[in-house]
Order: structure tokens, then C-alpha cells, then sequence
């Protein structure tokens, strides 16, 4: 770990390392998902590092705050809040039936 915070280990990083740090990386890895469902996470904003929610796929994340990642508060996945479909469904409206 201490020699990951010197400036040689990071100026000699390859491409695969640096890319391993992204934040669409690491939820695809942790939640078993694709990248792209990852991504899609990422930017409908149900993912956070620590209290900050983050959009942004690219987020290069810290060793330090990896262990931070979570769903966002607010996140249907973390509230168990009923989305648009499902309260359309449960309401019983008219498209609903056509779907």
C-alpha cells in the first residue's frame, strides 16, 4: 500500500490498471453486472462514494474510497421505493395493460 502512494508506481501504471480504476469498472466487478449495466447505474445516479453521489462513469476512484462505494441514498435499489412501471401497474392504469 505505501508503495502505491510514490510517484514512480503511479507514472509506471499500465493502461489496464488505470482503466481497473474506474468507478463503471468497479461496479461491474462488485455487483456481477455488465459494464454496460454499470454504466447505466452510474449515470441514472444510483450510485455514490461515501455521501456523494456520482454520474460520471470516468470517476477515478481512490484506493482509499473503494471500499466507500454503495448505492446512493435516494436510489430505488437502497429505498425499495416502486418506480414509474411498477406504481402504473399497481395503480391499474390503461397502458399498463397493453404492456
Amino acid at each position: 500500500k505505501e508503495n502505491e502512494r510514490k510517484l514512480d508506481y503511479v507514472l509506471g501504471m499500465t493502461v489496464s490498471q488505470f482503466l481497473e480504476r474506474r468507478l463503471q469498472t468497479i461496479v461491474a466487478k462488485r455487483n456481477n453486472n455488465s459494464i454496460h449495466h454499470a454504466r447505466v447505474l452510474i449515470r441514472q445516479k444510483h450510485m455514490a462514494v461515501g455521501k456523494q453521489v456520482v454520474n460520471i462513469p470516468s470517476y477515478m476512484v481512490r484506493v482509499s474510497s473503494e471500499q466507500h462505494i454503495q448505492n446512493a441514498p435516494n436510489s430505488v435499489f437502497k429505498t425499495g421505493a416502486m418506480g414509474r412501471t411498477k406504481k402504473r401497474k399497481a395503480k391499474g392504469g390503461e397502458k399498463a395493460e397493453e404492456e
